[in-house]
């Protein structure tokens, strides 16, 4: 029987979850914490993951210990420190700052359909990483990716697109990503054995 399922995601253990959501055929690696998130249709994040503030797309491929909508410190303030807004855990009279955690809430990181994030990356608040882009491995993303791009280093550059533009424009048209499972098993063969170039030419016109 296939292990991950439509009507549940296959959380692994140990991991932290909270106002977050979850597509059909969702895995989230053990150790993971995921924070005000949602995760499209077949994403997965392997082990040690920390995502919060986030909006993933479909088919999203999300390596071990990487780090999406990395949290800010109050660089303007006299301080940087958590007393600021943690105020509750070192007063008893004292509150959180409400205001700064939904200022932090509001600044979402977006990772679109088919992409690849590498171990160990940090893609920043507020960036968005388009269709079918990759991140390296140990990068640190402070700036949007745009479609079928690879980009790699500290801070991340564009390395190389994966396809073509032509190419991209039409997979993106495509949007293969959108199928339902069915008609996902059925390409199956061709998913593994055409190019990119084959495959739009077989079904572009179906």
């Amino acid at each position: 029987m296939a292990r991950l399922r439509s009507d549940q995601p296959f959380i692994h253990p140990d991991c932290q979850i909270s106002g977050s959501s979850f597509g059909e055929f969702v895995e989230i690696g053990a150790g993971s914490r995921v924070v005000n998130s949602a995760f499209g249709d077949y994403s997965y994040c392997d082990r040690t993951c920390d995502i919060a503030n986030a909006e993933i797309g479909k088919f999203a491929n999300i390596a071990s210990f990487t780090r999406i909508g990395a949290t800010d410190h109050p660089m303007e303030k006299a301080s940087l420190h958590h007393f600021l807004y943690r105020s509750a855990d070192y007063w008893d009279d004292a509150e959180d700052d409400a205001d700064w955690f939904n200022h932090r809430a509001s600044r979402i990181a977006r990772i679109g359909h088919d992409t690849w994030i590498g171990h160990a990356a940090i893609v920043k608040p507020e960036v968005t990483i388009g269709h079918g882009a990759v991140v390296a491995s140990g990068s640190v993303v402070t700036k949007d990716v745009a479609p079928y791009t690879i980009v790699g280093g500290v801070t991340a550059k564009p390395i190389r697109t994966r396809y073509p533009v032509s190419v991209a424009e039409r997979m993106t048209d495509l949007a293969w990503w959108d199928w339902d499972n069915d008609r996902l098993r059925a390409a199956l063969p061709d998913f593994r054995t055409l190019s990119a170039q084959a495959f739009l030419e077989k079904y572009e016109l179906t």
